[in-house]
């Protein structure tokens, strides 16, 4: 594919003019020096055109490697069949022969103006070099015009001197061929593809790197012009026909030269190991190029050739305006590097690096690390490496980086991609790569180091041990099958006693997690048997079994049954985190109360215990401490068993912290909380075969309370509760999807869910309303569904089991409902004991104080106290809105309306009660910006920001900058006014 020159007009001017002094009778000479691929072939064609069409006689040459060894084998093709050469013997000094293509120019010139074209002078022979050196000399007197084009590019073997170098400026105009700029390209494109959009454009501009030669053998393997969007720019070469793109590259390479080539191959394959390129780089070219695109300076200064190609967010700030004009040498360790992997010298690997990015082909990341200007054109210099070569510089780089103390990631990336080395520094560097990987949530590359190490000599405790450790991350990446199958064969090695533990945990984990309970439980009792002389292991993978048992109906009772006979007649055989598990199963089974329970748990805590039996007892306290109101401590428990976790082991108490996190969450009625941790629709998709887990019971309620009815409704039919396994966290999930059916105003729904969470936790022994308080809830549904004596009853035992473990909230809750269900004034007395309980609760009450509130307050409304109703009705709606709680506040507010008073206008407090001024500032103030930022950005006094700073902190509730962000994603009321932009 061809096309019409582009940004040369200085070119060819300056060939116009040169033509014209030739037919004067003034010779002269013009020198085109360009990189490979930057078109000094088709200026060269263009000035012969308009030469002949000037009336010069051309003539012409292409000079060809092949032909180096033959004395002026360039001149003589270039004047012609010369008869008297045709058996010459090569002279010595080569003045004769000379002498006689002298006069056959003389001859030639005497005729009329003459052009002399040659094509790539730097392939001429030696003698032939200095005939046209000499020519140049001579022929200002003549009319003829000598043309050369001359490979002009850095290369890490220096090339012979130009044709130039030891001649006067005066004598010959030199002229650079500068790479193509964007705009010139993107119109080379268009002209293409027609319909391209300007995003494909921009890939293809950047495929072509600033050389029309790329460019076009692109768009001939593209194929067009077409009138259709075009296909995505493929990532390798493999997906092009016929083939021109790699072609090209290659010939470009060839051109270079065998050491250039391998450096830039080496580059290529090293690239691969780099992080990824940053997404968006490829917009559509700025058609305000800045490139002076006449070219008619003289061509040895091209400091002005500068176009807007390197758009890196990384670039220097004060060269972001001149693009690739303006560009600082490569960093020496990218140099240093390189060289080790291509046996070359780095001095001059560091040149061409920086010439390269000068003309385009490779542009700088956010890193400074140079990088091909496309994944395309990468591919394209790797096309026909071997792999084996690949390999190995991967692995020559690997050795400098770990040499110079880089960091552990950049040496891995490299081993990844290369086979094992069989020294002990590797299978170290990938393990330490991997613990990285985990701390900065990245199990799915830690996984990947760690299957590295497994290629590595090892020995049996060392294998056993990361085979543990990728298990687990395989686990926590969604690949189940694959996890329990690297268990299972760390299961198989020998280790030391904790070792074999932590992996029988973790395959026991894992197996419930997919449904083996039995197989899980039958791991972890061969695992016990194993462990004679270490009771305390013994005693962990005991407390392991009971937990995990949680899992399995038949097999929790008999697990629970005969530990708590072992508590009785053998206590001592009991460890403490499997007598912290009794305390949790016989508060759930409603046997003691919340402060017996937290001072068997104290006690348990300040017992010594096995570390690796620490995180059980830690997890179980701090569910027993959040059942018990105790809402600070269980938050330090919580916080102090995920310290303890090992990032890169699976355990089953992790997935327990995480639930208690949640749990303390809603009971403060942290909404917002809730909220964050949801996940997007394809997390939720992707576990949605293994049931929902407590977290999503938290976030279907959370949404139910912020009135996002339809988010709710989705999530809550997002799983198929009949095929999923057994579980408390089923049973919690159900609870949830009832109190979503019941604000919807499906009763009948939200009771069939009641009574069923109902009766699985008592299938489960659970009794206690601590977990599920399905009781006042079904209550609730027989109350709006006309069954007065059912709701009462069942109130009514909530509240005789709300008493046995005696927390304000489960009281509280219970005297609501029962208050609700009992109506008169032994109602309205029960509604405000309820109040009184929860307000003057040890933790914050949540929304539980709000739905008292609430309750009392329409209740008396029946009783016609207008006044106290309102005044209990102005609170609920002042703590709702402070909770993010709007569907209890638009509840409130129609009891207010109801009761004759009007409803606000405008939020008081939250996120709804700011400002337009405020709500900007704050928002700015939320993406990260100083005070002095936004006061100018705004053009503001800094005192104005502060103060409205101030105002909004107080609105929002909140103390601090970082609070800002959550705050601001509270739903407005829905009676709140439009903010209107500051």
């Amino acid at each position: 594919m061809s096309g019409p020159l582009r940004e040369r007009d200085g070119a060819r001017e300056l060939l116009a003019a040169a033509t014209e002094r030739a037919r004067s009778g003034s010779g002269g000479a013009v020198l085109l020096q360009g990189a490979t691929g930057t078109g000094r072939t088709s200026v060269l064609e263009d000035a012969v055109r308009d030469a002949a069409g000037r009336g010069l006689r051309v003539l012409r040459v292409r000079c060809s490697p092949e032909d180096t060894g033959v004395p002026f084998a360039t001149v003589l093709q270039l004047l012609g069949p010369v008869p008297d050469f045709t058996d010459l013997a090569p002279d010595p000094d080569d003045r004769g022969s000379a002498a006689r293509l002298w006069r056959l120019l003389y001859a030639y010139a005497a005729e009329g103006p003459l052009l002399l074209a040659v094509d790539d002078v730097h392939l001429a022979d030696a003698p032939s070099r200095r005939w046209l050196r000499e020519a140049v000399r001579r022929i200002d007197r003549l009319p003829v015009l000598l043309v050369a084009g001359e490979r002009n590019q850095y290369d890490i073997d220096p090339g012979r001197a130009g044709l130039a170098r030891s001649l006067p400026p005066s004598l010959v105009r030199t002229h650079t061929i500068a790479p193509l700029g964007d705009t010139a390209a993107a119109e080379l494109v268009r002209v293409a593809f027609p319909a391209a959009g300007s995003g494909w454009t921009a890939e293809c501009v950047r495929a072509g790197a600033g050389s029309p030669l790329l460019l076009h053998a692109l768009l001939d393997d593209l194929g067009g012009p077409r009138t259709d969007e075009p296909r995505p720019l493929p990532d390798t070469c493999a997906a092009l026909y016929p083939g021109s793109y790699p072609a090209a590259v290659s010939w470009w390479l060839n051109c270079a030269g065998e050491t250039t080539a391998e450096v830039a191959r080496c580059l290529a394959a090293l690239e691969e190991a780099w992080p990824q390129e940053p997404q968006g780089t490829t917009e559509a070219p700025d058609t305000r190029d800045t490139r002076d695109t006449r070219d008619t300076q003289d061509t040895r200064d091209t400091r002005d050739t500068r176009d807007t190609r390197d758009t890196w967010d990384s670039q220097d700030p004060r060269d972001q305006r001149t693009g690739r004009g303006a560009v600082d040498p490569v960093g020496p360790d990218v140099a240093r590097t390189l060289a080790e992997a291509a046996a070359a010298d780095p001095a001059r690997v560091a040149g061409w690096l920086t010439a390269m990015i000068r003309i385009g082909i490779l542009r700088p990341d956010p890193a400074g690390r140079p990088r091909f200007a496309h994944r395309l054109l990468r591919d394209a210099v790797l096309t026909g490496w071997p792999t084996a070569r690949r390999e190995a510089a991967h692995r020559v780089a690997a050795e400098a980086l770990l040499r110079r103390g880089e960091r552990v990631e950049a040496v891995a990336a490299h081993l990844l991609r290369a086979p094992g080395v069989g020294l002990p520094w590797a299978p170290r560097v990938l393990r330490d790569a991997a613990t990285v990987a985990v701390h900065d949530a990245r199990p799915g590359d830690a996984a990947r180091y760690l299957r590295r190490a497994l290629d590595e000599p090892l020995s049996d405790d060392r294998r056993q041990q990361l085979l543990t450790e990728l298990g687990s991350l395989e686990y926590a990446s969604a690949d189940g099958a694959v996890a329990i199958a690297r268990l299972a064969e760390a299961q198989h090695l020998r280790a030391a006693p904790r070792d074999r533990v932590r992996a029988a945990v973790a395959l026991g984990t894992a197996l419930v997690g997919r449904g083996e309970v039995t197989t899980a439980l039958e791991v972890l009792r061969r695992t016990e048997g194993s462990l004679d002389g270490h009771p305390g292991l013994t005693r962990t993978v005991q407390t392991a079994t009971v937990l995990l048992s949680d899992a399995d109906l038949a097999t929790r009772q008999e697990t629970y049954r005969r530990l708590s006979e072992s508590g009785r007649h053998a206590p001592e055989l009991v460890g403490t985190a499997s007598r912290a598990l009794l305390v949790r199963y016989e508060a759930t089974a409603g046997l003691i109360s919340a402060g017996e329970a937290m001072t068997r748990v104290r006690a348990l805590l300040a017992e010594p215990s096995d570390p690796l039996a620490e995180p059980f007892l830690l997890g179980t306290a701090a569910a027993v401490a959040e059942w018990a109101d105790e809402l600070d401590e269980a938050e330090r428990l919580v916080d102090r068993g995920l310290a303890g976790q090992h990032p890169a082991l699976l355990h089953p108490m992790e997935h327990a912290l995480l639930n208690t996190r949640a749990d303390i969450a809603a009971a403060r009625g942290d909404v917002a909380r809730l909220i964050a941790v949801r996940g997007d629709g394809a997390a939720i998709a992707a576990r949605a075969h293994g049931g929902p887990s407590n977290r999503d019971a938290h976030v279907l309620m959370a949404l139910v309370h912020q009135g996002r009815s339809e988010e709710a409704g989705r999530l809550a039919e997002a799983f198929d509760l009949s095929r999923a396994p057994e579980s408390w966290e089923l049973n919690r999930f159900l609870y949830a999807r009832g109190v979503q059916r019941l604000a919807a105003g499906d009763p009948a729904g939200a009771l069939h869910d009641f009574l069923e969470c109902g009766r699985r936790q008592t299938a489960r022994e659970v009794v206690s309303p601590v977990v599920t308080p399905w009781r006042t809830a079904v209550a609730q549904c027989r109350l709006a569904l006309g069954g007065g004596q059912e709701a009462l009853a069942l109130a009514t035992e909530e509240l005789r089991l709300a008493r046995v473990w005696n927390t304000p909230r489960t009281v509280g809750r219970a005297l609501r409902v029962l208050g609700t269900a009992t109506g008169g004034r032994r109602g309205l007395h029960l509604a405000e004991e309820a109040v009184d309980t929860l307000r003057h609760a040890p933790a914050d009450a949540g929304m539980e104080l709000v739905e008292a509130l609430l309750a009392h307050g329409r209740q008396l409304l029946a009783a016609g106290e207008r006044g106290r109703a309102r005044e209990r009705l102005r609170e609920a709606a002042d703590l709702a809105e402070r909770k993010g709680g709007l569907r209890l506040l638009a509840l409130t507010e129609k009891a207010l309306r109801e009761g004759g008073s009007r409803a606000p206008t405008t939020a008081r407090t939250g996120s709804g009660s700011l400002t337009a001024s405020e709500r900007r500032i704050a928002e700015l103030a939320a993406a990260g910006r100083t005070n002095t930022e936004i006061a100018d950005l705004l053009h503001l006094a800094r005192r104005t920001v502060e103060t409205h700073l101030t105002s909004a902190y107080r609105k929002l509730g909140i103390r601090r900058r970082a609070e800002l962000p959550a705050a601001l994603d509270r739903p407005r009321s829905p009676a709140a006014g439009t903010p209107q932009p500051a």
